[in-house]
């Protein structure tokens, strides 16, 4: 971007539905200084060139020593002795295109500070901070401040005074259609009891279409005052119109001011500690003083604490109680001290890459004034990732050098790091989170080992629009298997990995695959999965074969992870039904109110004409059994199917639909257009005239029924004549007729096409709800439906030697194939019909393309926190509150990390109980209440997946086991009792 108006919408494709493309344009001007290009310097550098600000320049006097290696992601052995920045130059110029990277080698002054808008400081002293804090401060630069020492680390922003947040947390304003308001002082706002509010006392909101009291549609954003879920109260209404129907409320959001100490002052006020994980609040105080006490520490005596040595430890406590005398925290947490102290001299890649994407959230939110800012403070530890036994610590003492994981080993010892490097897992995705996973693991070492193994796959295929944030691929590896170019990337990273690449979708279809036999030879499972399904999927597999399971996604600028445990914790668990997020049918068909709704009738209409048809089509043409099949559908479906199926194979001179010509395609696409959204609505309102009431006495058209009206086509209207081309090129494409893109022809076509005249019919029968829908689907056939059934069937008959159709698979990031163009221009007119805002080709792209909206920086986050509870997996970890569930939202600053819940006992109705659910050993036992009459091994015979061998068997007495000759233990199978 660099500054420029234009944004590359195909690079910046995800990111944009985060950020937006005003916000863009703001960071597209934007120069940044990262100072420090160690492992934290580097994620932090990675993630802001990927967002798309103007610049960056890093700042490194240093050279590159063994333990910046372990994470350090652009940094090779034979960079050893050389400038961290330079090494990294490079790498980093090639992950954004848009972006000006350049290298400082030189130190910090005031000068350099001065040339930048954002200054981020990394492996900084506290003098430097204080001095370089005070300068930018005064001189409106903003400053973030980051550090991670070992398994805690720091995060400090600046802003200065009265900074404008132009967008508090990025979320879509708020939008519901009224029914009803109220004529009185304060007037009352009531809305259709199927939405509920996400306002709050003190927002303001705009009114739009309301008839009757109209005067709300003209006045400017109204302050409310929420009354329930249901309603809220605005200003006086008792000298407006009467209300009459319709109208939308709409959320606006409004900017605010925040105000910044410097941190000199900041230091001193622990007020402006952002809390995340509530069950370590006196360590977050703790550590404040404790990173405080760290630099005096480094500052005395030239150096970090020695890795595990006691008597630095006792002096870094020392000299935290002497800073209490006057910080007063009253519960200091001397553990946390003493183990900051023992790892501070480690460098780890998760803590880098969970501090490297919140600090570059910062960044963004600097330069782009979007989403709320960190006020001020923010500290995070992970010390439970050390061994329980605390009789184990003493193996995190037995250290290597000189080699890539120093900065590792400083932790966690040498022992473990071979523990890391004999496992073998199975990463599943290599899209954003699976590249931030394998770039952890690289520089973590897993299955680095001799006796380690990664094996990775993913079905998807580099596209452009995975650049902007899946860090591992560049331009020239579009159209390559995402698997194979990031194993071979992090491969370049630690030449010591062992990865072998798939291209498979984990499903039923690859078990013969993943069977047990795969499953058996694996310490654990991570899943970097984009949809619910294939989570559930997964889980099931981790849990039948009894294997861990690290997992995580995100949404745009929120995240999650959850680690599942064998024994300990819950599984990911079943799909969670979607069906009351579904759009009603009638909703779609005959009663929009969202653009929500219009967008998807439009995509409907798109597989439906350029997919389904030409589908269904095909399959008459080459199975002899396709209308038997279709007849055993019911004969509503079937007649809708074959009539389908018979218009798309006759000529159009003898009644069918199939063009032979270009100017066919325009003809046909003409009288579509007609047909949707002239004749149908004027159908719809001859049943339900505008003035209709129910039998209530209210009016038809009222709360989410919005009266229609019919559109007259205009030749001169670009979105009338767009939908015409898209839809006659996407016809003509069915058929293999090419067409021009010349709207010149197009409209002489059309002088030409004469539209069926039409007449509303009082027969027609309109749904209200789905129910009636269904009903109507279910019901028999009278004679007369099954004449015409048979009728069809004699007239396909006749067809079967006409040549196949091409059906279009939807591609929605594809701007000249004239789907979007399809789309957009559909809805719109549906949203015509129905006086619903029109929405721009990139919201209708997000929408009714189901992009998810994701950024860099979040991903670089969860994956750090997923890859922290791994370290607790190779540890053995064996108490649950060694674990943490996350919920993040980098937005608004927003941690949640608790403990993962534990897995509930089923009993079923037979009397069959699992101890320790999903998870083995399974036990059966005979109640003494109820007792079996059938052996336990036939009971497993007739659930039992054979996945297992039959010869496993594991036993584990539950409390009220009994010894019985009936009683047998099984495998450990999942689907057992569920």
């Amino acid at each position: 971007m660099a500054g420029n108006s234009e944004i590359d919408e195909g690079f910046y494709s995800r990111q944009l539905y985060v950020l937006g493309h005003e916000a863009m344009r703001r960071m597209g001007a934007a120069n940044v200084l990262i100072a420090g290009l160690k492992g934290l310097g580097v994620e932090i550098a990675k993630n802001v060139i990927l967002s798309g600000v103007k610049a960056v320049t890093v700042q490194d006097e240093g050279s590159a020593v063994w333990s910046d290696l372990s994470s350090q992601f652009y940094l090779r052995e034979c960079h050893l002795g050389q400038n961290r920045a330079s090494c990294s130059l490079q790498q980093l110029s090639s992950l954004n295109p848009h972006v000006e990277v350049s290298a400082h080698t030189g130190p910090l002054d005031e000068e350099l500070l001065l040339r930048f808008q954002i200054v981020v400081l990394t492996d900084s002293s506290l003098d430097d901070q204080k001095r370089f804090g005070q300068l930018c401060h005064s001189h409106g630069i903003k400053l973030i401040v980051a550090d991670t020492k070992g398994l805690c680390g720091q995060l400090f922003c600046d802003f200065g005074e009265k900074f404008e947040v132009l967008e508090r947390d990025g979320e879509m304003p708020a939008s519901l259609m009224i029914e009803r308001i109220t004529k009185e002082n304060p007037g009352r706002v009531i809305w259709t009891d199927d939405q509920k509010h996400g306002f709050s006392d003190g927002s303001k909101v705009v009114f739009s279409d309301v008839q009757g009291m109209t005067e709300l549609n003209s006045i400017g954003p109204v302050e409310i005052k929420v009354c329930d879920k249901y309603s809220f109260s605005i200003c006086d209404t008792s000298s407006f119109s009467e209300y009459e129907r319709g109208g939308v409320v709409t959320e606006v959001k409004q900017p605010f001011q925040l105000d910044f100490k410097p941190l000199s002052e900041a230091l001193h006020d622990r007020k402006l500690l952002i809390l995340n994980d509530h069950g370590k609040i006196s360590r977050h105080n703790t550590l404040h003083l404790a990173f405080q006490a760290l630099h005096d520490f480094v500052k005395n005596k030239q150096r970090l604490p020695y890795s595990w040595c006691q008597t630095d430890a006792d002096s870094l406590l020392e000299m935290v109680r002497e800073l209490n005398t006057v910080a007063e925290v009253e519960q200091l947490d001397e553990a946390a001290v003493r183990l900051l102290s023992c790892t501070a001299r480690g460098d780890l890649a998760p803590i880098n890459a969970f501090f490297g994407g919140l600090a570059a959230q910062e960044v963004i939110k600097a330069c782009s004034r979007k989403f709320t800012p960190l006020q001020q403070w923010m500290y995070f530890d992970a010390l439970e990732c050390l061994p329980e036994d605390k009789d184990r610590l003493a193996e995190c003492s037995v250290t290597s050098t000189d080699t890539r994981y120093d900065g590792q080993t400083a932790v966690f010892g040498a022992s473990f790091q071979k523990r890391l490097g004999n496992q073998k897992y199975f990463l599943v995705g290599a899209g954003a989170i699976g590249c931030e996973l394998l770039k952890n693991f690289a520089l973590i070492g897993l299955g680095a080992g001799e006796e380690g193994h990664i094996t990775v796959t993913d079905m998807d295929y580099i596209e452009r629009s995975n650049l902007n944030r899946q860090f591992l691929f560049r331009s020239p590896d579009i159209g390559n298997p995402k698997s194979e170019v990031a194993a071979k990337a992090v491969c370049q990273m630690n030449p010591q990995m062992k990865i072998t690449s798939h291209q498979n979708r984990v499903d039923a279809a690859s078990e013969a695959l993943y069977d047990y036999s795969f499953f058996k030879g694996l310490d654990g499972v991570a899943a970097a999965l984009d949809n619910v399904e294939a989570r559930v999927y997964l889980d099931s597999r981790c849990v039948l074969h009894q294997k861990p399971m690290l997992e995580g996604g995100t949404l745009g600028s929120k995240g999650h992870t959850l680690v599942v445990v064998p024994h300990l914790t819950e599984p990911y668990g079943p799909a969670k039904s979607s069906s009351s997020n579904a759009i009603p049918l009638c909703t779609l068909k005959n009663f929009p109110h969202r653009i929500e709704h219009t967008l998807q009738w439009a995509r409907d209409q798109f597989e439906g004409l350029f997919k389904q048809t030409p589908e269904n089509v095909n399959c008459f043409l080459r199975d002899p059994g396709f209308v038997e099949r279709t007849l055993s559908h019911g004969d509503v479906e079937a007649m809708e199917t074959l009539e389908a199926v018979w218009r798309g194979l006759q000529d159009m001179e003898a009644g069918g639909q199939r063009p032979k010509s270009w100017e066919d395609c325009v003809s046909w696409a003409r009288c579509k257009w007609e047909t949707l959204y002239n004749n149908d609505i004027r159908q719809l309102l001859h049943c339900f005239p505008p003035d209709e009431v129910t039998s209530n006495g209210l009016p038809f058209w009222s709360g989410s029924k919005r009266c229609p009206h019919p559109l007259t086509f205009d030749p001169k209207n670009s979105t009338h004549v767009g939908y015409v081309m898209a839809a006659a090129k996407l016809y003509g494409q069915t058929y293999g007729i090419k067409g021009t893109r010349d709207n010149g022809s197009i409209e002489q076509i059309l002088e030409k096409v004469q539209t069926p005249p039409f007449n509303p019919k009082s027969s027609v029968k309109i749904h209200l709800t789905d129910q009636e829908m269904e009903e109507e689907r279910q019901k028999e056939s009278g004679d007369a439906e099954k004449a015409q059934l048979e009728e069809l069937k004699g007239k396909l008959s006749s067809l079967k030697n006409s040549a196949q159709m091409h059906p279009i698979d939807f591609e929605k990031d594809d701007d000249t194939n004239f789907h979007m163009d399809f789309i957009v221009a559909a809805s719109n007119l549906r949203a015509e019909n129905y006086d619903i805002p029109a929405a721009d080709r990139h919201q209708s792209k997000r929408i009714a393309g189901r992009i998810i909206p994701a950024i860099a920086t979040t991903t670089a986050a969860v994956a750090g926190l997923m890859c922290l509870e791994l370290f607790k997996l190779v540890q053995g970890h064996k108490k649950i509150e060694s674990y943490r569930t996350s919920y993040l939202n980098l937005a608004v600053q927003y941690f949640v990390l608790s403990q993962p819940s534990r897995p509930p006992d089923f009993q079923e109705k037979s009397g069959l109980t699992v101890s320790a659910l999903y998870y083995g050993p399974a036990v059966l036992y005979m109640g003494q209440e109820e007792r079996l009459k059938k052996r336990v091994s036939d009971v497993v015979k007739m659930v039992t997946k054979a996945d297992i061998p039959p010869h496993q068997k594991v036993l584990e007495l539950i409390p009220s086991f009994e010894e019985d000759e009936d009683c047998e233990t099984v495998p450990p199978i999942r689907y057992l009792l569920l």
